[in-house]
């Protein structure tokens, strides 16, 4: 008995019937024009703008609680962009803030979740340091003091980088301006409540809880 032989051709799936893999948005980081961090798909229909201050507490149970679901529930199938901007309340935010952009877009995310993650560690050395003298009177000499001193510098060394990349980070005049510009429009032109502070779309949030951010994205995102 001949066995019977297909062609070649029925052999073969086509391309177009082969399910191309998901992308994963969440890999996709890149400074939006105001020097934010923005995370995920550029087309996503719904935008968030997340507004932290380092130094904010609240900001690190939100960072702490929200995070993972956001990522996974949110951004990773391409409903939603988190844009991550600086509202900046004091020197020691501005120190953190900085040296969260050291590494540049890749290592952004990682900076920024660490800072929130050990703040319990750095920031009661915060407020030893604050209530110390001697400090640097010339500004970049100051924020440089601060990371030292307070375990900033020891939480980023932890992740990789060195004194001198740090210093380098803290000393970046496009940094700086960056922060600043997106500090100016987080008050003053938002006009957040406080920290953390969101925008849905460009409607603000009320509120500053992972529950209540939840609430306000759209179902479709969801």
């Amino acid at each position: 008995m001949k066995k019977l032989l297909l062609p070649l051709a029925l052999l073969v799936v086509p391309a177009a019937l082969v399910a191309a893999p998901a992308a994963n948005w969440v890999s996709r980081v890149v400074l939006s024009p105001i020097g934010g961090h923005l995370m995920g798909n550029p087309a996503a229909p719904t935008k968030l703008v997340e507004y932290v201050s380092y130094t904010c507490s609240h900001c690190a149970h939100f960072v702490g609680e929200a995070s993972a679901p956001l990522k996974t529930g949110y951004v990773k199938g391409g409903k939603v962009s988190v844009e991550v901007r600086n509202a900046v309340r004091d020197k020691y935010d501005l120190t953190a803030a900085l040296l969260a952009r050291c590494g540049g877009t890749a290592r952004f995310m990682g900076n920024h979740e660490a800072l929130f993650a050990n703040q319990t560690a750095w920031m009661p050395q915060i407020e030893a340091y604050d209530g110390g003298t001697d400090k640097p009177a010339d500004q970049t000499a100051a924020l440089k003091d601060i990371g030292q001193k307070t375990g900033l510098y020891a939480l980023m060394n932890k992740r990789g980088f060195t004194n001198a990349q740090l210093d380098a980070c803290i000393a970046n005049p496009a940094s700086m301006k960056q922060v600043l510009a997106m500090t100016d429009e987080a008050w003053n032109k938002a006009k957040i409540g406080g920290t953390p502070g969101f925008v849905v779309n460009g409607t603000k949030v009320e509120g500053a809880t992972w529950a209540i951010l939840q609430a306000a994205l759209p179902r479709a995102a969801r």
